[in-house]
């Protein structure tokens, strides 16, 4: 059986399990100090895996010190050892390298789940490129890739702002993110209509139509007469044919 690496004092080195996500997880750290006087202290997790992870704070414990890490988003807690400071080793700063007693992934909530979903999304894209997937097929699982990266950050924005009590702001940006995606969607009708892929006998036409209708009505009661008016007197030209690979027209403003 292979033994840990140690450090010249005889602490234990980390070993990498696993490749480290980049997230921004808002965690709590409680220890001993050397004097016995229990310490406390906000930090941020930046990279972690299920086996842990860099926490970027302010004061921090010594090497080889066990510490009580709560995520404060899940209020759930976990024993962890720090394998790494900013005097201990080169490469890290303002922070510790943690690592997790018991291995565990959900500790670090939904961050850290959709950043590996992500990837393996990007791995799959890969494969179906080398199969000759349809366009077609493949920039719809594009723009879902591309949604996905931009949700991930954006979750975890949102979950801030509404730890903040700032519920304002998360309504907000789910309202401006779901408006975002439908200009995207009838853009892409457009260009099925130009293409000729879409009839009087395509399904779900006539609630789309419903729906349109409706949210063409309540959008422009909040508009002016003259505004309202100069919208109807505007054709709007319509988008240009897609193409494979191409991002979203209108980008997410989450990131």
């Amino acid at each position: 059986m292979k033994r840990r690496p140690t450090a010249a004092d005889g602490t234990k080195l980390e070993r990498r399990k696993e490749t480290r996500f980049p997230v921004s997880i808002p965690m709590q750290a409680r220890w001993k100090g050397a004097d016995g006087v229990l310490m406390k202290e906000e930090a941020f997790a930046r990279q972690v895996n299920a086996h842990g992870g860099l926490l970027e704070m302010a004061n921090y414990p010594d090497l080889g010190t066990r510490v009580a890490l709560t995520n404060l988003l899940s209020a759930e807690t976990m024993e962890a050892r720090v394998l790494a400071t900013p005097n201990s080793r080169e490469g890290v700063s303002h922070g510790i390298v943690v690592e997790l007693v018991t291995p565990d992934e959900s500790f670090w909530g939904a961050s850290l789940q959709m950043k590996k979903a992500g990837v393996e999304l990007q791995r799959l894209e890969k494969s179906l490129r080398s199969q000759n997937l349809d366009l077609r097929l493949l920039k719809e699982f594009r723009d879902a890739v591309d949604y996905l990266h931009a949700i991930s950050g954006s979750v975890q924005q949102a979950r801030e702002r509404q730890m903040d009590g700032d519920q304002e702001r998360v309504d907000s940006w789910l309202v401006g993110e779901r408006i975002r995606r439908t200009i995207n969607f009838c853009l892409e009708v457009l260009t099925d209509f130009e293409a000729g892929r879409i009839s009087e006998d395509t399904k779900g036409i006539t609630e789309l139509l419903e729906s349109v209708e409706q949210i063409s009505q309540r959008l422009r009661s909040l508009l002016t007469p003259g505004v309202s008016r100069s919208l109807e007197d505007t054709q709007i030209a319509g988008p240009e044919p897609s193409t494979v690979g191409r991002r979203s027209r209108v980008e997410s403003r989450g990131n």
